[in-house]
């Protein structure tokens, strides 16, 4: 196989930097599987240039002209970044490939505009269609192995491009490590909910532990997994035998019902700084929260209690929600997370708006079957807009309860009491400028809630009335996409809501068609 020229673009954000914490934190967002893809490219004998796109504002590196392939890895929020770059990129010459979670959720609309688009991807696949590269147009071709991953390159081998990243974070620094695939649990709404639990190899992990206190004075590493700490002793384990503890600075997502307070101490003693725990919903998923059937104000005390607990051993903790499920009616939700945000003033919480990533879940396909799912631009498909029609309330009314929500939890009441429950000036500094962004997530709310009800083309969308896209959502776009709308393609922003429904049927009636879109 001759020796091809391949450019890979992360993309990071998909407008240009406007806040503080954004600046601080970008270029800690980077994923691990670009610098994987480009360790593998490497390994075969490929000219590799990794680079990481930051909004239009600039690249961190450009890539050159002559490019034979260029993969790029993208989330859906990004995704008109990612069908921009790729036009321009064809235009060049070059084959383009995309991966990440907009290529898992997204396959048939992804086709339209790269050559290849990626879901599992393992060292095999990319060396087969390297060595088969060709034009796959005007459709491309779709190509994911049975499964996530059996190995990936550790931080040691992907060194050279972690370090080119840390020099762009101008305070914090993180290496962004995965110690396993999959989770344990189905939150049907989760992308990971059908993946079975896989971890990786502890002694690849235990040597990148250890390579990196060579490198770096107390590192900050990230843990990536989707659910960290599912064999917690045996991970422990691992950590303790690799590194002294407390020699590194860890923070992982994990759930509350592994948070047991002799865990969380272990946690302290081995130098965990951060935890993400999910909370979801106060009427279900109990299996997170050790709270059993407990639900409602029940589960909200109880859920509290441990956060606390938890909260006197970590400096930073940050809780997930997820408002405007089924289970969700009237006031009762919004109030309960407001009593645990009183409760547990210290927690930072992470407010997500039910949101359906094509096929990136089991229950996306029921909203379909439903025909509850609207075509908003993938651009603002970041949890902030809901692409759900709410099965018990009316648009207006749930961005009013989210408007009152995020108000109540950004106060300055709440941020003093979070202040003096939080440790450390680290974590007081990141809350203030989280809390900060996130009040900025109440105006976009407030603009949507005026359009609503002043906008008559913008609330028909909405009422799935018409499938023509609203003009402030294609304003919004072109501002933050700059130069790089002119290369945005012709009908890119539209795209077929129900493609998942329309696959299954199609795939029922004509199995063969399951290797190709």
């Amino acid at each position: 196989m001759r020796k091809l020229r391949i450019g890979i673009i992360d993309i990071l954000g998909k407008k240009p930097i406007y806040s503080i914490y954004t600046q601080i934190m970008r270029a800690n967002h980077a994923s691990i599987m670009p610098q994987v893809v480009a360790v593998w490219c490497e390994q075969q004998g490929h000219q590799v240039f990794l680079t990481y796109y930051n909004g239009y504002q600039n690249m961190f590196e450009p890539l050159p002209d002559d490019l034979d392939v260029v993969f790029i890895s993208s989330f859906t929020s990004s995704a008109q970044v990612a069908y921009a770059l790729s036009n321009f990129f064809r235009s060049k010459g070059a084959i383009t490939a995309l991966g990440g979670p907009h290529a898992r959720g997204y396959p048939e609309d992804s086709a339209k505009y790269f050559d290849y688009v990626f879901g599992f991807t393992d060292k095999v696949i990319v060396h087969d269609m390297l060595q088969g590269l060709s034009q796959q147009r005007p459709l491309g071709v779709y190509i994911s192995s049975a499964q996530q991953p059996q190995e990936l390159p550790g931080v040691r081998e992907r060194w050279k491009h972690i370090e080119r990243l840390l020099q762009k974070a101008p305070w914090i620094k993180m290496i962004s490590t995965l110690g396993s695939f999959g989770c344990p649990y189905t939150c049907s709404f989760c992308i990971d909910s059908t993946v079975p639990h896989q971890p990786l190899d502890f002694a690849v992990i235990q040597d990148d532990l250890r390579f990196l206190l060579k490198k770096m004075k107390n590192p900050l590493v990230a843990w990536q997994d989707p659910n960290f700490g599912v064999r917690f002793n045996d991970y422990l384990d691992m950590i303790e035998e690799a590194v002294p503890p407390g020699s590194i600075r860890f923070m992982a997502e994990s759930t509350l019902s592994l948070l047991k307070e002799s865990n969380v101490k272990r946690l302290k003693a081995n130098g965990f700084k951060s935890l993400f725990p999910g909370i979801e919903s106060w009427y279900e998923m109990g299996y997170k929260t050790l709270s059993g059937k407990k639900t409602g104000v029940e589960k909200v005390r109880q859920v509290a209690d441990q956060v606390n607990m938890i909260l006197n051993y970590m400096p930073y903790l940050q809780a997930n929600f997820v408002l405007g499920l089924d289970c969700d009616q009237g006031k009762e939700p919004f109030e309960l997370t407001k009593h645990y945000i009183d409760l547990s003033p210290g927690t930072f919480p992470g407010f997500s708006m039910l949101t359906a990533f094509g096929r990136s879940s089991p229950l996306n396909l029921e909203y379909q079957k439903q025909n509850r799912v609207l075509a908003i631009p993938f651009h603002f498909l970041n949890n902030n807009t809901m692409n759900v029609r709410p099965e018990h309330y009316g648009w207006l009314e749930i961005y009013d309860r989210m408007i009152d929500l995020r108000k109540h939890a950004f106060s300055n009441r709440i941020l003093y009491h979070r202040l003096q429950a939080t440790m450390g000036w680290t974590s007081k500094v990141v809350n203030i400028l989280r809390g900060k962004q996130d009040l900025g997530k109440v105006k976009y709310h407030l603009e949507l809630q005026r359009r609503l009800r002043e906008d008559k083309p913008f609330r028909a969308f909405f009422e799935q009335e018409t499938n023509e896209i609203p003009l402030f959502f294609t304003e919004q776009i072109k501002k933050d996409l700059g130069p790089l709308w002119d290369w945005l393609p012709e009908g890119a922003l539209y795209y077929d809501p129900n493609a998942y429904l329309h696959a299954v049927s199609e795939l029922s009636l004509q199995p063969e068609l399951h290797s190709a879109l």
